[in-house]
């Protein structure tokens, strides 16, 4: 890469996160913004950063003034007698001096200010309980029932194996742990979901989208993926791509620069992708199966809204996830996310925890979150309203997580014979009722 494309890079990313916070709001809120912070158990010094941006402030008024006196001294000394521009000259020296000193520091204080800004999360919502990791979740409600099993329930890996509907041998010799084969019936039976979850997302407003998986650096900053999960994310280095570990990433950027009318808003979309994760600190956690790999697909919602209306649009997605499992028949928890478990970009949290009798337990299915303000400041998206612009907020959730889904079906409705029951809101889609 040339020398001008890593400074436009370098400036661009600059960009970006100098519009990660609303440095006014900061200011006027601080002591909110510092208890939403401490909710995420994130130490980071408020009044450092508020004094650095006073600093680069003042320092710009110092630099404008300075050329200011230097474009007014010009024109003297271009009308000046010989013997007063010598002396009008020596004096412009040093402001010359003076401004390139000034410039110098402006460009340490931005420098400075920029890494701060680049590790500060969005804070959490007052009602985000307090805690560290996910122990201090908190289950705020159950729905649904158990399955009454009268045997001994498998694990998805066992029934996928027997069944030959699922390969992790062969694909750990092709490309090593954490990547699977799904074959035959359960390949099906994955189209069958995304068919019948788009159906659904279009009757609830969503805009059906295959968007790109490979990103450019920006708009894993503009997300808030970069660079607070870098570790999990794969890079091809000679393109100076990103490859998605969701398609929230490209739909997020999809209205980039742009100011959406307030009329058109709820904007809502569904987008279908192949998701890469590197599972990076993992170790020994879900190695056999599709629970936790590098490849899965994943059909995500993704919402701009007003900044009023988030929350409600929040419940919205939340809502449309519990249809999903309801539609499954599934046995599930609603849990609320702590503080400590919360990503960078999210202000709340919600999980759905689908209990799998396999592995007698629940295990996370889907979440969503309300990310405000800290995704579209990032990326530059406004609203137009009667009292002018302003950054709006974006709303995200899981629709289908198609591997966990997969498990999910497998491990509810097994068959004491080893088959595995199609749900029947699933079989006018697959056109078969059983895999056995």
């Amino acid at each position: 890469m040339t020398v001008y494309c890593e400074r436009m890079k370098a400036n661009l990313i600059s960009a970006i996160i100098f519009r990660m916070l609303d440095v006014r709001f900061v200011r006027e809120n601080i002591d909110e913004v510092k208890a939403g912070l401490a909710r995420k158990n994130f130490d980071f010094d408020l009044d450092k950063m508020l004094a650095l941006e006073e600093k680069g402030r003042n320092l710009k008024t110092d630099t404008d003034n300075l050329r200011a006196e230097q474009k007014k001294a010009n024109q003297e000394i271009a009308q000046a007698a010989d013997e007063k521009k010598q002396e009008k000259i020596k004096a412009m020296q040093k402001v010359a001096t003076e401004l390139k000193q000034k410039l110098a520091d402006m460009e340490d204080v931005k420098a400075n200010l920029d890494k701060m800004l680049a590790t500060i999360p969005n804070p959490a919502h007052e009602t985000v309980p307090e805690g560290k990791d996910e122990t201090d979740n908190v289950v705020i409600r159950t729905e649904g029932k158990k399955p009454k099993l009268d045997f001994k329930p498998k694990d998805h890996v066992t029934l996928g194996t027997a069944l030959d509907i699922l390969d992790i041998e062969r694909a750990a010799k092709v490309s090593g742990s954490r990547f699977v084969y799904l074959k035959n019936e359960l390949a099906l039976l994955e189209f069958a979901l995304i068919q019948y979850a788009f159906n659904k997302l279009v009757e609830k407003g969503f805009s059906p989208t295959l968007p790109p998986v490979l990103v450019k650096e920006a708009a894993m900053y503009g997300t808030g993926f970069l660079p607070a999960d870098e570790s999990q994310i794969y890079k091809t280095e000679s393109d100076e791509l990103y490859l998605v570990g969701t398609s929230e990433v490209p739909l997020a950027g999809y209205h980039a620069d742009e100011i959406i009318d307030e009329k058109g808003l709820p904007k809502r979309y569904a987008g279908f992708s192949t998701c890469f994760r590197r599972e990076a600190g993992a170790y020994g956690k879900d190695l056999g199966g599709l629970f936790r790999v590098h490849q899965f697909d994943k059909i995500e919602m993704f919402s701009f809204a007003s900044p009023e209306k988030s929350y409600e649009e929040h419940d919205f997605i939340l809502n449309v996830e519990e249809e999903f499992m309801k539609d499954m028949g599934f046995h599930y928890n609603v849990v609320n996310i702590c503080g400590g478990d919360l990503g960078a970009s999210a202000t709340k949290k919600y999980d759905l925890e689908v209990w799998l009798p396999g592995q007698g337990q629940y295990r996370e299915l889907t979440s969503t979150s309300n990310t405000t303000d800290f995704q579209a400041r990032r990326l530059n998206i406004r609203v137009r309203t009667e009292k002018g612009n302003v950054i709006l907020h974006t709303v995200n959730g899981t629709a289908i997580a198609i591997g966990r889904m997969l498990i999910a079906i497998m491990e509810n409705y097994q068959q004491k014979d080893g088959s595995i029951k199609i749900p029947d809101v699933l079989q006018k889609y697959t056109g078969f009722s059983k895999i056995n």
